[in-house]
């Protein structure tokens, strides 16, 4: 290994690039080389001592030829160097204070004798000069390199992000035409759900319903309706417990059941337990609240079963309106069945409501919703028979702490006069 002591940094600079030189190391490589034993050796030798540079080739683990620096400081000196892992080519310290520099040396490039030495740094300044105008311009080309380089990546990340912006449109595009057809879908199978509309001489008949979330448009609150044999026309409310499909199918299999049953014949007071009795013995989970009615649209007589359900409201013509109270307990229930069945009449222009609790529980007070619930109808009852249901339900859920399914179904008894206008739901 050659060794030199070198006392100034234009010897220690010439000296490096002399040896990186000879053996054959790319310009920038080089000249982060001068840069890094600079910068270790400058406070030793800016103030007037020396240092020594020792310099030799071998070879590392693999076989591959490598060169070797050291730069050893003098003892008191050793103490303030550089942070080495902080240079522009790293180094190692030793535990004396030499710090050592291993470069791979490049493949098939037999190395040559250094071409100066420390005393002929001063007489060869215009070869470092012209050295160091090398090194500057490969530095200067790697900038330009890097530049390039930060150039295309933008231009690939722009082109990239355009393309990724494009899927987003499409996916977007494709989602809206999914939640469209799914729309399309759920509402095919919310009007499946309904009963076909009944067209009876003497009554008007609408309905209004809204599911607690649009993301499903099926809950647990369903109705029925159908014209009896003896001309009378039963009505079923229904709201199963919970929200979307399972519910649905819960407040179905009840609907059917007691449709069976009314239309067997059975007395209306006892169709709530046996509806219970039938469907509890296959589905413990079966859980729904049902409210009955049968209304004889020639005289007006009504009669009302109730398992746990929010009674019908009754306004009358006089502009007052009545809760018709019934107590019982639903489907799932303990004990259920209605307690006994209510007999009243509906006079001409009377207007019945059945509905389901979304309309008087929005803000958790039944007892608030029922008050404002006998008001909206009191209000809206002059209206005509298809829009009461809608102006009802969106006067009573304008301002909700919690959203859920509600039902609404109107019913006025027009006196047996057969020009009746078509039944229609509110807009939803």
């Amino acid at each position: 290994m050659t060794r030199e002591t070198v006392r100034t940094l234009a010897a220690l600079r010439h000296t490096v690039r002399s040896i990186a030189l000879g053996h054959r190391l790319p310009a920038d490589e080089r000249a982060r080389l001068v840069q890094s034993l600079t910068e270790v050796a400058a406070p030793v030798l800016v103030g007037g001592r020396s240092v020594t540079l020792l310099s030799g080739r071998g070879t590392d683990e693999d076989g591959a030829r490598l060169l070797t620096l050291a730069l050893r400081l003098p003892r008191q000196a050793s103490g303030t160097a550089v942070a080495t892992d902080r240079l522009p080519l790293r180094a190692q310290t030793r535990s004396d204070g030499t710090v050592v520099w291993h470069l791979p040396l490049p493949e098939g490039q037999p190395a040559s004798r250094p071409q100066a030495t420390p005393a002929a740094a001063t007489r060869n300044s215009d070869a470092d000069v012209a050295l160091l105008e090398e090194e500057l311009r490969a530095a200067l080309a790697r900038a330009d390199a890097l530049a390039d380089e930060h150039r295309r990546l933008k231009d690939e990340m722009a082109e990239t992000n355009s393309g990724v912006l494009a899927l987003y449109v499409q996916l977007e595009e494709r989602d809206e035409q999914l939640r469209t057809a799914h729309g399309r879908t759920l509402r095919a199978l919310e009007d499946a759900l309904r009963p076909r509309p009944l067209h009876v001489d003497g009554l008007e008949l609408a309905v209004h319903y809204a599911p607690a979330s649009d993301e499903a448009p099926t809950g647990g609150d369903l109705y029925d309706w159908f014209t009896l044999p003896d001309g009378t026309v039963h009505f079923t409310v229904v709201d199963a417990l919970g929200h979307g499909i399972t519910s649905t199918r819960t407040a179905l299999t009840v609907t059917h059941a007691v449709r069976t049953l009314a239309l067997e014949g059975h007395p209306l007071e006892s169709i709530v337990a046996r509806t219970d009795g039938i469907l509890t013995p296959f589905d413990q989970s079966v859980m729904a609240t049902l409210l009955l009615a049968r209304l004889d649209p020639a005289d007006g007589r009504l009669d009302l079963a109730n398992g746990s359900h929010p009674p019908a409201l009754l306004a009358h013509g006089d502009g007052t309106a009545t809760y018709l109270e019934v107590r019982g307990r639903g489907v799932g229930f303990p004990l259920p069945g209605s307690e006994r069945v209510l007999s009243t009449r509906l006079e001409p222009d009377d207007v019945l409501l059945l509905y389901t609790d979304g309309l008087t529980e929005s803000r958790r007070d039944p007892c608030e919703g029922e008050a404002r619930l006998k008001d909206a109808l009191c209000r809206h009852r002059a209206q005509p028979t298809e829009r009461i249901p809608g102006l009802v339900a969106e006067e009573l859920v304008s301002e909700v702490l919690h959203r859920d399914d509600t039902l609404a179904i109107a019913v006025r008894r027009t006196g047996g006069d057969p020009q009746l206008r078509q039944p229609s739901e509110a807009p939803k």
